[in-house]
Order: C-alpha cells, then structure tokens, then sequence
C-alpha cells in the first residue's frame, strides 16, 4: 500500500479513485492534483514511482489543501462557534435536528434516531385480570 500524508491508500485501485481515501480531497479535487503533476488518472497507485508520489504530496502541501486532520478540526471549530452564539444551525446541530430546513414531522429518521414511543395506547380488548 502506497501512504500519502499518513494515509494509507488502496494500491489496487486507480490513483484517481485511491485519492479520494484521503478526508477531504473528492473527484474534483483529485483530477486537479493530477492534472497539476501531469499523472495519468488511469495509473494503478502500486504502480507509482516515489517520484510521483513526492510529487501529490507537495501539490497538495503547497497549494493550501486542507486535509485529514486539519479539515475535521476546522469544521468541529465552526460547529462550536455556532453552538456557542446560540445560531439556529447550532441549536439543530445539539438537538441533532435536520440544519438545513427539512421537515421534521415525518421523515427525518437518518437525524432523529429510531422512534421513541411516548405514551402507548392501551388496548380496549386486552384481558385486565378484572372479571
């Protein structure tokens, strides 16, 4: 396996694809860094040089990528800076509520959790003990 900034990325895989295991860079940004070291997308990543590999990694340092662990710690920070005003979107955000203006009284399931009953109806036909 080939490592790109601590990263291990999968060798079998065209470097194109493998690029996009590293937090941050997409399919966008990966045809961009290729295309700046002028690497071929369709070249398996066991099948670069260190040379080749040298050169992603100094394409992504020099040209103000952020990745990995400067990407998740950049967007953590800004989700406290909204909790911390108490903005709308921080206030979703801690009730773990949709953010972004979808309905809530139906769907919203992925956000919301599984269901949680609140108070169960009792049922009319069900035996009480009581003769």
């Amino acid at each position: 396996m080939a490592r790109i900034l601590g990263i291990d990325i999968p060798s079998e895989k065209r470097i194109d694809i493998a690029l996009r295991y590293i937090y941050g860079i997409g399919p966008k940004l990966a045809g961009e860094i290729l295309e700046k070291t002028e690497i071929d997308g369709a070249v398996r990543a066991k099948n670069l040089t260190e040379e080749q590999l040298a050169k992603i990694v100094h394409v992504i340092q020099e040209d103000g990528y952020i990745v990995e662990g400067d990407l998740r710690r950049e967007i953590t920070m800004n989700l406290k800076r909204l909790k911390s005003i108490r903005a709308y979107r921080g206030i979703r955000h801690e009730r773990g509520l949709p953010v972004r203006g979808q309905r809530t009284s139906t769907n919203a399931r992925t956000r919301k959790g599984p269901k949680k009953t609140v108070g169960a109806k009792r049922n009319p036909n069900a035996k009480t003990g009581i003769h």
